[in-house]
């Protein structure tokens, strides 16, 4: 099994074999409460007005995302683990637009699988992989809105990297230097609204669920599977 790390855009558009496209803040740890909170299926687009599009075309439709971090207009709820928490959500369709992790779905052409990135299910995802066995694995960083490479999404392929190969990690060491580097803005007082530190904790608590999202395509159209592992 030949494992590599990706970063941006570019990676995911180089990615081969089985690849998982990391977004650990927020966009596939929200997706992974979002099905705790009862979402029954996920339509992960690139596009802004692809999302309005659909909301149109399905009023029952939740949107749910981000641009630069902010709710885009019209939105039900932000891309934010913690918004979602205690919403019930049972049996509807959710429509997800971010700046990086669907984004990075969107583009990994070149992909034969593609599974989201999380801390929050990390040890499933790894576990689904060695089952999967395939030869190659791309694990791809999406970073900050796609422009620059992130912590989070970094050290995640590392653990996930290192879970494969049987190397040890030190998950509290990772908190710790995310939390002081591009994690700092989950404590900014003038951010709460938009970066709450509860998302932090939410998106980092690890393990928490013990399923992977697969993509899959019906009718042209992206959707996030959920499957148990």
């Amino acid at each position: 099994m030949k494992i590599e790390i990706l970063q941006l855009l570019e990676g995911a558009q180089k990615a081969q074999g089985l690849t998982v496209i990391i977004d650990v803040f927020r966009a596939f740890s929200t997706a992974c409460y979002a099905f705790e909170a009862g979402i029954q299926r996920i339509y992960p687009v690139g596009d802004l007005e692809k999302a309005y599009q659909l909301k149109q075309q399905n009023p029952d439709y939740i949107l749910v995302g981000e641009r630069y971090e902010q709710k885009p207009e019209g939105f039900d709820f932000g891309n934010s683990p913690s918004q979602l928490f205690n919403a019930d959500l049972t049996g509807k369709t959710m429509v997800h637009t971010t700046s990086s992790g669907t984004q990075g779905i969107a583009n990994a052409k070149g992909a034969d699988e593609i599974i989201t990135g999380s801390f929050v299910n990390a040890k499933a995802i790894s576990n689904y992989i060695r089952k999967q066995n395939p030869d190659k694995v791309s694990l791809v960083c999406m970073g900050y809105s796609c422009q620059y490479p992130t912590d989070e999404d970094t050290l995640l392929a590392v653990y996930i990297k290192n879970e494969l190969e049987g190397i040890s990690n030190d998950f509290q060491a990772m908190v710790e230097q995310i939390r002081t580097g591009d994690g700092a803005r989950f404590f900014a007082p003038e951010k709460q609204e938009w970066a709450p530190t509860a998302d932090f904790d939410l998106c980092l608590s690890l393990n928490r669920f013990d399923f992977i999202l697969k993509v899959e395509n019906e009718n042209g159209l992206n959707y996030l599977k959920r499957i148990n592992v």
